[in-house]
């Protein structure tokens, strides 16, 4: 199972650094990170050996980090040296006990310490999930053909249109926003080359 979480970890002086990412829980109970290389999160995962999962439903977060906007408020871990996200409904804090290396993807499996509930979960909305998946899309929008965003992009809005809120709404323009700039970047590319 993958999990759609924020991933907090440090550097090795100590600048917090958050990254949307899916975590996936295997049936021991370890999770298992995979951030691209090359990536801060991956240096800094390398470089603490922990990691804080933090479990969200504020998707502005997840947005934001996507489009330049990481200056979300943190707190300090409670078992791990790292934060959590003081918005985060719940966290976890790991340590990492395996890496398997990968040019593309290393593997880091890692053993949850410490766990805590902060604020019940009360479930996402369409809008909430369409804001997810556009995150995700907007992650890899340098893999991925025009055609198949734009499809993507017209479906999601449906769920959008009839749940959205002011966060979701929010989030949503941060993301088509840079959408629109990659869009541009390319467009300007296509007719330099």
């Amino acid at each position: 199972m993958i999990r759609e979480t924020l991933i907090t970890s440090l550097s090795p002086e100590g600048v917090a650094h958050i990254a949307p990412m899916g975590v996936h829980v295997l049936d021991d109970g370890t999770l298992v990170i995979l951030p691209f290389r090359p990536s801060t999160t991956l240096d800094n995962l390398s470089a603490s050996r922990h990691a804080v999962v933090n479990y969200c439903d504020d998707v502005r977060i997840f947005a934001g980090c996507l489009t330049g906007r990481r200056d979300w408020p943190l707190l300090a871990a409670e078992r791990v040296p790292g934060q959590r996200l003081a918005a985060a409904l719940a966290h976890a804090e790991l340590e990492l006990i395996e890496i398997a290396d990968d040019p593309t993807r290393p593997r880091l499996r890692y053993r949850v310490i410490h766990e805590a509930n902060h604020a019940p979960f009360r479930g996402f909305n369409r809008a909430q999930s369409a804001v997810l998946e556009t995150a995700i899309l907007v992650s890899r929008l340098h893999m991925l053909p025009w055609h198949k965003i734009e499809a993507e992009l017209a479906y999601l809005r449906i769920g959008l249109d009839k749940t959205a809120g002011p966060h979701e709404l929010e989030a949503w323009g941060w993301l088509m926003e840079k959408i629109e700039a990659f869009r541009r970047a390319a467009s300007a590319q296509g007719e330099s080359a």
